[in-house]
């Protein structure tokens, strides 16, 4: 007598996928929850002078707080309406996938704090983290659901490449922490490819 239980429904696989999912896409929401906490107890209490930039010879502890930290409402909300979609994204690959960008972007940020003269502050190096990462692991695994995963990123975001080159840049952007949160994107990708 086989005590083996049919295979789930597609209702019930739906069901469980759903509840997964949503559990995801809070992370990134919790995420955003801490930098808009940031932002509104800096410009309600602070005047816009309560910052937590990473800064050059600062303390080690601004290259951590540094993605939570922003110039205002504007750079901020430009950095959450590509951060919750970049990070779904990610997401829907994994719990893993998402904590080794993070991880990779703050490794490549630590020379950047050490070396760069200038500080900076924002989650776009996140963002570039997360974009970095897209892109490479499709081509990485070259499986079709990671393909069209880099190749919908190429297409719905890569108008930003460009500035990770300083030329064309914005005067005032921190075109290295761009690039910086990219390579930490990159790292990413190879990391979680070779495990």
């Amino acid at each position: 007598m086989s005590d083996l239980l049919p295979p789930p429904s597609l209702a019930q696989r739906l069901d469980r996928s759903l509840a997964r999912l949503g559990l995801k896409a809070a992370l990134p929401v919790l995420v955003l929850a801490v930098a808009w906490g940031q932002e509104l107890v800096d410009q309600l209490l602070f005047g816009g002078r309560w910052n937590l930039p990473m800064l050059p010879g600062g303390s080690i502890l601004g290259v951590f707080t540094a993605p939570f930290s922003h110039s205002g409402f504007g750079h901020l909300l430009a950095n959450t309406a590509l951060f919750l979609p970049l990070s779904w994204l990610v997401l829907l690959r994994g719990r893993r996938d998402y904590l080794a960008v993070w991880i990779g972007v703050y490794v490549c940020a630590i020379p950047v704090w050490l070396f760069w003269p200038v500080g900076s502050h924002g989650l776009s190096g996140v963002v570039y983290g997360l974009l970095g990462y897209l892109l490479l692991i499709g081509w990485l695994e070259k499986r079709p659901f990671s393909l069209l995963l880099s190749l919908f990123c190429l297409v719905s975001y890569g108008a930003v490449l460009p500035s990770l080159i300083p030329l064309f840049s914005p005067a005032g952007v921190s075109w290295i922490g761009h690039l910086s949160g990219f390579l930490g994107g990159v790292l990413a990708a190879f990391a979680v490819y070779r495990e």
